[in-house]
């Protein structure tokens, strides 16, 4: 397939493009529901969208992509929604890593094209768990696959928004393979946990990469169904916390917990790393980094 694969590239970025415009119409009309409780005083937050590009080291077109930020909204400190469609050579150090993840090919041709969509919310009470969410495609000359995965990151953890968030993934893997739930949560456990601190960022979810099982279209599907899971799976949460009370106490919770999530995604994080080593912009791709934090 890896030579007759346009029409699969065009859907996928269509589909991310989509899931995009959902999740953003899905935040906006959380913020204008809130009307009540904490912070409810402010102006509902609205995107901001601008358009990205990516140059390759000759200085020609690499493709880009649409970063969407809302900051300082009532629900949403700040929260960012990228979607992007990049192409063109990998560096030697991306080139080096992929070969050593068995991609074949590398060594000899570090031509590749990637799509997806990316997303970090960090919450204004703390009482609402931040999240992240992303789901890509790669193709090189000589193999394509799938990536992403969703994680839960509260400061303050309530166990039944812990059950609600993974048994929303669960369902979404289990329509697909009964066996994608327990490896891909094992996978976030390990992927996401930061080892200088002893301890995971948050209390997991999914993560997988590398996925291909040489169905294009069933593999397709199931990361159209880790997409849309993502708003039945953190939507409820924010309904039933974001009008809960804080206090100082919790905002200094937060914040320091914001300081572990940063040291993750500039440390360890792989899809930070290869956005800054490709060229990507910078600003999208350090659109995770939370709008304040704090280190004791």
């Amino acid at each position: 397939m890896t030579g007759e694969i346009e029409p699969q590239k065009a859907r996928a970025a269509a589909w991310f493009r989509a899931l995009r415009d959902d999740i953003l119409s899905a935040f906006v009309a959380i913020e204008d529901k809130h009307s009540s409780g904490p912070a409810s005083d402010l102006a509902p937050g609205r995107f901001e969208r601008t358009q990205t590009q990516r140059k390759s080291t000759r200085g020609e077109d690499a493709g880009g992509g649409c970063m969407n930020v809302m900051r300082g909204g009532r629900v949403f400190e700040k929260v960012g929604v990228n979607v992007s469609v990049v192409h063109g050579e990998l560096g030697a150090r991306a080139q080096s890593a992929m070969a050593a993840r068995g991609v074949p090919g590398m060594e000899t041709d570090p031509r590749f094209w990637a799509t997806g969509i990316s997303l970090v919310a960090h919450m204004r009470n703390p009482h609402v768990p931040a999240v992240h969410m992303n789901t890509r495609m790669f193709w090189t000359p000589h193999a394509w696959w799938f990536g992403g995965g969703a994680d839960l990151n509260p400061c303050i953890e309530y166990k039944g928004d812990t059950t609600h968030f993974h048994a929303a993934l669960a369902a979404a893997c289990d329509a697909h393979d009964p066996g994608y739930y327990g490896r891909f949560k094992s996978w976030a456990d390990e992927y996401f946990f930061v080892p200088h601190r002893g301890r995971a960022r948050g209390v997991g979810g999914i993560f997988f990469d590398d996925l291909n099982t040489g169905n294009w279209e069933a593999d397709f599907a199931f990361v159209q169904s880790v997409g849309k899971a993502f708003l039945p799976a953190f939507l409820p949460l924010v309904d039933r916390r974001r009008e809960t009370p804080w206090s100082d106490e919790d905002r200094d919770t937060q914040l320091i917990h914001r300081g572990l999530y940063a040291e993750y995604n500039l440390v360890y994080d792989r899809g930070t790393k290869f956005g800054l080593e490709s060229g990507h912009d910078a600003n999208a791709v350090l659109m995770s980094l939370p709008p304040l934090a704090k280190w004791v």
